[in-house]
C-alpha cells in the first residue's frame, strides 16, 4: 500500500467475534498511516461496536441481511462511496463482498482470492493456511505488504474496546444489579451446539459462585434468551439479561465483571476486548485458531483424538469435549487468585 493512501475502507465481516477481531487491522493501519481516515462497510447490527474502536471515523452500514445478495442496496452504497476512499481491504473471502468497492471505484482494492473475484480486486493474495494459521493474522496481514504477509512474523495488536462509563451506571440501575462481584456468563454460541458449554454445568457453577458471594449475569442474545432461564433458575442474585441488553450495553455490563465464563462466541472476542478476566471453554472449534485476544485468559479444552472437528454437531453423537469438561475444573479456576493470567491452557 503506497503512503499516499489516506483513506481507507475495510470492508468488515459478517459476525461479532470477527468484527472484534478486526480491530486488530485497524489498529495497525492507522499506525502505519498517521492522519489516515478509515471507513467500515459492515452490517448495521454492528455499528455500536465499531463505535467503541477509536481507530474507526466513519461506519457505512450495508442494510442487507446475512446470505442475501442485496445489490440494489450494495449499489446505492456505493454510489455514495465514489471518489471518497483510495483504498480498499476486502475482509470476507465472498465474491458479493468485493462489489461495493469495485462499483465505487476504489482504484486499490485488496483481498483474499476466493468464489472467482479476479475483476473485482487490484491485489488477489492467495491465503496460505499454514502462515496465517489465525483469523486474525489474516487480517492484519492484508494491511501489510504481501512480502510482510508471507514472512508471518508481524505484530498483532489486541482489541480494545471504549468502555462507557454512564452508560453502565444506567444499566446498573435498569437491570437492579447488586454491589456483589460479578461473574459474566455467555452459554450462546451462534455457531451451533457442538461449541455450547452444558446449561445444567452452567447452572451449576452459577449456583456455587453465589453461594461464594458473587453475583451471576448471563449476557447474549434474543436467541440465548431460554438458555439464560435455565441457568438462572431458582437462583438469587442471578441475573438473565439476554435479549435485554443491545450490543454495546454488553461491552459495559462485560467490563465491570471480575471474571466470565464463556463458550468460543462473539461476546468471548467482546470480553477480552475489555480486559475482563476470561474463562473460555472450547469444544468443536480450536483456541489455536480463534484465541481470545488477551493476556488474561484460561483456556479450558480437552484436546480429544477428534477434537478440533469445527463441526456444528458432534459427528459421533456424544459432545465429550464438552460433556467431560466439568463445572468442578471451570469453578477451581475462578476461585484461584493466585492463577497467572497469562492465557495458559488449563487441562482435565
Amino acid at each position: 500500500m503506497a503512503n499516499s493512501a489516506k483513506r481507507l475502507l475495510v470492508v468488515g465481516p459478517s459476525w461479532v467475534g470477527d468484527m472484534v477481531m478486526a480491530q486488530s487491522l485497524f489498529m495497525t493501519l492507522k499506525a502505519r498511516y498517521p492522519g489516515s481516515s478509515l471507513g467500515v462497510v459492515a452490517p448495521a447490527w454492528s455499528q455500536p461496536i465499531l463505535e467503541r474502536m477509536p481507530e474507526v471515523d466513519e461506519v457505512l452500514p450495508l442494510t442487507v441481511g446475512h446470505g442475501e445478495f442485496g445489490l440494489a442496496s450494495r449499489r446505492e452504497l456505493a454510489a455514495r462511496l465514489r471518489g471518497c476512499f483510495d483504498h480498499a481491504i476486502v475482509l470476507p473471502r465472498s465474491w458479493k463482498a468485493a462489489l461495493v468497492p469495485f462499483m465505487a471505484r476504489i482504484p486499490q482494492r485488496v483481498g483474499f482470492l476466493g468464489e472467482h473475484r479476479y475483476g473485482l480486486l487490484k491485489e488477489r493474495r492467495k491465503l496460505d493456511k499454514q502462515v496465517l494459521d489465525q483469523t486474525v493474522k489474516r487480517f492484519v496481514s492484508l494491511g501489510l505488504s504481501q512480502d510482510e504477509a508471507e514472512r508471518g512474523d508481524f505484530a498483532i495488536p489486541k482489541p480494545r474496546l471504549t468502555i462507557d462509563r454512564d452508560n453502565l451506571v444506567n444499566l446498573r440501575l435498569t437491570h437492579a444489579l447488586s454491589s456483589r462481584p460479578a461473574i459474566g456468563m455467555m452459554p450462546g454460541a451462534e455457531y451451533g451446539p457442538a461449541k455450547q458449554w452444558p446449561l445444567s454445568y452452567f447452572h451449576s457453577l452459577a449456583a456455587r459462585l453465589i453461594r461464594d458471594g458473587f453475583e451471576v449475569r448471563v449476557l447474549g442474545g434474543p436467541k440465548d434468551h431460554a438458555a439464560g432461564e435455565a441457568i438462572v433458575q431458582g437462583l438469587p442474585h442471578a441475573h438473565n439479561l439476554c435479549g435485554k441488553t443491545q450490543l454495546a450495553d454488553a461491552v459495559d455490563l462485560l467490563a465491570d465483571c471480575r471474571q466470565v465464563v464463556t463458550n468460543d462466541s462473539g461476546l468471548m472476542h467482546v470480553a477480552a476486548a475489555v480486559g475482563v478476566r476470561i474463562q473460555a471453554i472450547y469444544g468443536s472449534s480450536s483456541p489455536a485458531y480463534t484465541p481470545p485476544l488477551t493476556d488474561n485468559a484460561a483456556i479450558h479444552y480437552l484436546g480429544l483424538s477428534c477434537s478440533p472437528c469445527f463441526e456444528r454437531h458432534c459427528p459421533l453423537g456424544h459432545t465429550n469435549c464438552l460433556n467431560q469438561l466439568g463445572v468442578e475444573q471451570v469453578y477451581q479456576a475462578i476461585r484461584d487468585d493466585k492463577q497467572s493470567a497469562g492465557g495458559a491452557i488449563v487441562n482435565a
